[in-house]
């Protein structure tokens, strides 16, 4: 390992600045040594916060959905290009590079999440709309929609020691994507990787300024100045949490705050899986992967052991065979699968923890001596697996009570579903559960009667195994958070992470004033006609609310009869008429509604060479009224919305148009309503301006 000394700084309204007064070390967690300095000491906070409320959130502001997610993505591409720099310095924390992986690759991981479902999923417009138009009145003059629009504050992030990456990463990605500036403030423990990972975000010149700010050491004022605008979001313990989360600031402007406290998580064994069977074997890897992995630094980990009565035993030597061919020593040491804990402090808290929970429980393996490859046992934070077994704990509380934060798990058993039900709430709260079963009919029961105290719940079986992340494996498309102890906040989740940083607004009007503001047409608003079919514009030509109203065609039982020959589909209701009225929907035969989706298209479409590209999607598709033969049809075709996509090199430049679609019958009735996307060519001058 080097022996450079860090000596960290802060960033703060675009400078770095090095703290004044006592530094705090910086102690390798393998040898004990002071490996850097950092301080905090003279910076202002308020300061800070106003710089990126007014350089920093205005600037991103500016920016699309669409922008800021291939800035996303480009700093992404640039940190992995770099990742290799940080491995050495997460060893200093003891993660192994398994560990390390999770950590920096995982959390790099993040930005390319966001970045593709920013794309995705936003769009191209410094606004998001949310959900279908809300009718408020009876003639359809008067409307309702909901738009998301970015806070006008600062994201403060506090962080955990445990994950100095993907902690900062995961907390980034949905705030720059939403559009708020961020000002970070990592554990100090392990702030040496956050600061490189940090500097290599700066050192790729995407964000613009203001939209970062780094804390290197203590922040004990910085929520005095947070204000309405604001997000907070905490990773920590539930004790420290609930502490900031009743800041007298963050009460008296109701600050939005996001907590994801630590949690007593479970893993239940399912009567089915007895020894022998794949999910028993899959049960024991679990358990011991989540005591060792980061040497059980996770908020994720496993603490709880739920088993059938009668398998303790089973279950204690099948995991206490595992846990002994655990190597713990020094991270770079090949063959070592377990590092220390992240400080001599953790490995005083974990004992302490351990002890306390031994008060209602027995060591059934651990403690004693134990052997450390690579490193010296009493100058690093080692601490050994240490498995605990609680007879009644239904009736003692500590195992359900106390976390150590550490490669620490306690077995207990259950008679039957309901108990173990009953055992997995007594956490009261937590970010993750995990059932180990074969048996759909005790998922269906565990899950329904668990679910409300989890946050996320794993069923792991011989089906999933193979492809399965784990039970202590957040995901960006899946919330990470849970209720009651774990601090009932949600991160990422998809698209759900990045509202936590928007405002949702009721807008009221009429359907042209809402499609102004929108740029998303809505029905009822004015239509624009003119000579020119909306299939011979581009893309930058076309202008939202633009519509055609087709000729009429009549359809007829030769129609239906060739479309069921070409297609295939005889069902009965198109070929029979009497059988056809016997259903009971049905006045006779009726048209096939794929023929009818056919048949306007065949009204809309201009077929020569022009601007549009392709048709790759029909969505909403809802047939509302029977096509009978002899009725006619006709279209009415209207630019909903427009969306410019971002054109590599070598590519004809586009946008994305959805049209909406509403075919009527002779008596002007809708028969048929839906949504077209197809790709249509831009003007390259103006894709090039844009």
């Amino acid at each position: 390992m080097s022996t450079q000394m860090y000596k960290l700084q802060n960033f703060a309204a675009g400078e770095w600045v090095t703290g004044t007064g006592a530094m705090t070390s910086l102690v390798d967690a393998v040898t004990g040594e002071v490996i850097g300095e950092t301080s905090s000491g003279g910076l202002d906070f308020q300061a800070m916060l106003d710089y990126a409320r007014r350089v920093g959130g205005p600037a991103l502001r500016r920016y699309t959905f669409h922008e800021r997610a291939l800035m996303l993505k480009r700093i992404a591409i640039a940190l992995m290009a770099r990742k290799e720099e940080f491995y050495p310095l997460s060893y200093h924390t003891g993660a192994t590079r398994t560990d390390s992986w999770v950590d920096i690759e995982g959390g790099i991981g993040t930005f390319f999440a966001y970045a593709s479902r920013g794309r995705r999923e936003f769009t191209n417009e410094r606004f998001h709309v949310e959900g279908p138009t809300e009718p408020l009145s009876k003639n359809g003059t008067f409307v309702g929609r909901h738009i998301l629009v970015p806070m006008e504050g600062v994201a403060v992030h506090i962080n955990a020691f445990n994950f100095p990456v993907w902690g900062m990463l995961e907390k980034l990605a949905p705030a720059l994507l939403a559009g708020v500036p961020c000002v970070v403030k990592p554990s100090t423990t392990g702030s040496h990787l956050t600061h490189a990972v940090f500097k290599a975000i700066l050192d790729t010149n995407e964000l613009p300024a203001g939209a970062l700010q780094l804390i290197c050491g203590e922040a004990r004022t910085l929520l005095d100045h947070v204000t309405e605008q604001d997000v907070v979001a905490f990773t920590g313990s539930a004790a420290t949490g609930q502490k900031l989360k009743s800041h007298a600031s963050v009460m008296r402007h109701s600050v939005r705050f996001n907590m994801e406290a630590d949690s007593l998580n479970c893993c239940m064994l399912g009567p089915d899986a007895v020894p022998g069977t794949e999910e028993f074997d899959l049960f024991v890897k679990e358990v011991v992967r989540e005591m060792t992995t980061k040497a059980g630094q996770k908020c994720t980990a496993i603490r709880r052991t739920i088993v059938p009565a009668g398998l303790e035993e089973a279950v204690i030597q099948a995991i206490s065979k595992r846990l002994s061919t655990t190597t713990i020593g020094n991270p770079t040491t090949e063959g070592v699968r377990m590092g220390p804990l992240a400080s001599r402090g953790q490995v005083t808290s974990v004992s302490e923890s351990a002890a306390a929970i031994r008060a209602a429980a027995e060591r059934v393996y651990g403690g004693g001596d134990f052997a450390v490859v690579g490193a010296d046992r009493e100058k690093g934070a080692f601490y050994a697996p240490e498995l605990l077994y609680c007879a009644e704990p239904l009736s003692r509380l500590e195992p359900h009570d106390i976390e150590a934060f550490g490669p620490v798990n306690t077995i207990m058993p259950y008679r039957d579903l309901g108990e173990a039900v009953q055992l997995a709430r007594m956490g009261r709260g937590s970010l993750v559960g995990s059932l180990v079963t074969h048996d759909p009919k005790v998922a269906q029961e565990v899950i329904l009667g668990t679910a409300c105290w989890h946050g996320r719940m794993l069923v792991l079986d011989r089906t999933s195994a193979k492809e399965s992340t784990g039970h202590g494996s957040p995901l960006p498309n899946l919330v990470h958070g849970g209720p009651g102890r774990a601090g009932g906040g949600e991160e990422m989740g998809g698209a759900r992470g990045v509202t936590h940083y928007l405002q949702r607004v009721a807008l009221q009007g009429s359907p042209s004033m809402l499609t102004a503001i929108t740029r998303e047409w809505t029905k009822g608003a004015e239509e624009h006609k003119d000579e020119v079919h909306p299939f011979r514009k581009t893309f930058d030509e076309l202008q939202v609310g633009d519509t055609i109203i087709t000729k009429s065609r009549e359809i007829t039982l030769k129609d239906v009869e060739a479309f069921a020959a070409l297609s295939g589909d005889k069902f009965y209701a198109h070929m029979n008429d009497e059988e056809a009225r016997s259903n009971g929907v049905f006045e006779g035969r009726v048209a096939h509604g794929y023929f009818i989706v056919s048949a306007a298209a065949g009204l809309f479409v201009d077929p020569a060479l022009g601007p549009v590209l392709a048709n790759y999607g029909l969505e909403k598709l809802r047939f509302t009224k029977p096509v009978y033969p002899g009725d006619s049809i006709h279209v009415r075709l209207t630019v909903k919305q427009k969306t410019a996509k971002d054109t590599p090199e070598g590519t004809i430049p586009q946008g994305v148009v959805e049209w909406d679609v509403e075919v009527f019958n002779q008596h002007n009735e809708p028969v048929a309503v839906y949504s077209i996307l197809t790709l249509v060519a831009r003007q390259r001058a103006a894709a090039q301006a844009a």
